[in-house]
């Protein structure tokens, strides 16, 4: 049995740090998604993703990133989104989908050096509620394939399937969450 995810969280100086504890999938990514989106609200233009204890990351996951990623970008004042401590994986899936010109990768362990040793200290559990209905989860994976599906035509191409059948779920209002 797979033992679960927790979403851990902190601020760190002028950082918002989150640390993904297990693998990051569609079952989690709505919560981590509430939270980097709270602190965006409250002005955090600075956000980490770390990988280190994340052995994989499922295509909805990584479009919630993505979007994530856009979001910020685009909104006033900017800001960046960077995932640190990847393992060769993530990093592979990551630049696969041409993320890498999205989100800030750290290759070698130098981004927000001060931050990683204040970080074990202040983290704790998420607390974004994950009690959504699931419509609302189907309308989250769709968005987050469809940003994955934004970034190029090939990822427009890998994710037409997914695209499609989300929409049909929830034009019919089934929304069956794949799993």
């Amino acid at each position: 049995m797979t033992p679960p995810t927790h979403i851990l969280v902190g601020t760190i100086g002028r950082v918002f740090w989150m640390r993904v504890d297990g693998r990051g999938t569609f079952q989690n990514s709505l919560q981590a998604k509430k939270a980097l989106q709270r602190v965006v609200s409250q002005g955090m233009r600075n956000l980490v993703v770390d990988l280190e204890r994340c052995p994989m990351m499922d295509s909805t996951f990584l479009g919630m990133l993505t979007g994530a990623a856009l979001n910020l970008r685009e909104s006033d004042g900017g800001g960046s989104l960077s995932v640190v401590n990847a393992n060769q994986r993530n990093l592979q899936l990551l630049t696969s989908l041409g993320l890498d010109h999205i989100l800030e990768l750290d290759r070698d362990g130098k981004l927000w050096e001060a931050e990683r040793k204040e970080v074990c200290d202040a983290l704790q559990n998420c607390g974004e509620s994950t009690a959504d209905c699931k419509e609302a989860q189907t309308q989250h994976v769709l968005s987050a394939h469809q940003a994955l599906a934004d970034v190029s035509e090939a990822n427009e191409s890998r994710f037409h399937d997914v695209i499609e059948f989300l929409e049909k779920e929830l034009e019919a209002g089934t929304s069956a969450v794949p799993a």
